[in-house]
């Protein structure tokens, strides 16, 4: 994987660049249905100004520098887009400073491999970018760190991708109660369950879904199910159980080192090889609230990133059995 850390405060040539670096390889993705099978222009412009209006003004932003095809803007609004799944393992540190650390377990074929730092709307925002604009974990400059897992469920409905879901807790909120606000109101079209914490460590997860109402709740460990297991195969072959059990135990033991503690995502069972099966640990994210920092793990190598002293850069990551 070649991982890329790109700064553009507004919106402007270099996301425009990205954008048609990687729109070929999601308009495939976006088209697997076919285009029938997503909603209209219309509707999806109208779901944005109903459930995330301060991002309406910032969309339009994006649909003009992508050229403003009916397609691409249909995509950038993120309005059920077709089902996607994942793995991935998230906690927070039980330790004095609120640490929040996340295994993100996805195909490397399938994966942006960019960290995005922007100053969109005028806040700070970065990370792991997925879909051009959405995020599937990030920090804020008000010290607020969100990540999620999914959810293990196959109810798929009306609503919006999460990445997009995220970029909009980061870019309105500042703690984790006002992000618990925006998580229990804003539609999501699968399962996920989403993880904040703030700068004074208070923190929470949304368990979401498009078929019932979200729950809101204090636990500090997320795999890939929620209140119960909802898909056994999907459980199997994640072994999301396993992964909340040992991570529980972590935090039910005594409190480990920071180092001790992250070390423990870089190897199994939470660090997954599944990598033929679109389940493979793809990085280890550690967000330091109070720091503003963000920091990136693989088994061999590590990548810090400070958001108020944001440094672009590259690194090559091979995974264990891919050479991508």
């Amino acid at each position: 994987m070649n991982w890329r850390a790109i700064s553009e405060a507004e919106p402007g040539p270099r996301w425009a660049g990205l954008f048609d670096e990687y729109w070929p390889a999601y308009h495939r993705w976006w088209m697997s249905e076919g285009a029938e099978a997503r909603p209209g222009y219309w509707d999806s412009q109208q779901a944005l100004r109903k459930h995330m209006p301060e991002m309406v003004p910032l969309y339009e932003q994006l649909c003009e520098l992508a050229g403003g095809s009916d397609h691409a803007a249909r995509f950038l609004s993120f309005y059920c887009p077709p089902a996607y799944l994942s793995g991935c393992s998230q906690a927070i540190w039980p330790g004095a400073e609120p640490v929040l650390v996340r295994n993100y377990d996805y195909s490397p074929h399938a994966f942006d491999s960019l960290i995005l730092h922007t100053k969109w709307q005028g806040r700070t925002v970065m990370g792991t970018s997925d879909g051009l604009w959405g995020l599937v974990d990030g920090i804020n400059d008000a010290g607020l760190a969100i990540s999620l897992t999914f959810g293990g469920r196959r109810v798929v409905g009306d609503g919006f991708g999460v990445p997009l879901i995220l970029r909009y807790v980061l870019q309105t909120c500042e703690t984790a109660e006002d992000a618990g606000k925006v998580l229990a109101r804003v539609p999501t079209h699968m399962s996920y369950n989403v993880t904040v914490v703030d700068a004074k460590r208070r923190y929470l997860t949304a368990l979401m879904a498009p078929d019932r109402a979200t729950l809101i709740t204090h636990a500090a460990v997320a795999t890939n199910h929620q209140e119960r297991v909802e898909w056994a195969s999907h459980a199997r072959l994640t072994a999301t159980v396993e992964r909340e059990r040992f991570l529980l135990q972590r935090l039910t033991l005594h409190t480990e080192p920071e180092e001790k503690f992250i070390g423990a995502f870089l190897k199994p069972p939470l660090y997954s090889s599944a990598f033929d099966h679109g389940f493979g640990t793809l990085y280890t994210a550690v967000y330091r609230p109070r720091k503003r920092e963000m920091e990136v793990y693989w088994p061999k190598a590590r990548w810090r990133l400070d958001l108020r002293k944001f440094q672009e850069g590259e690194q090559q990551i091979f995974t264990p059995t891919h050479a991508v």
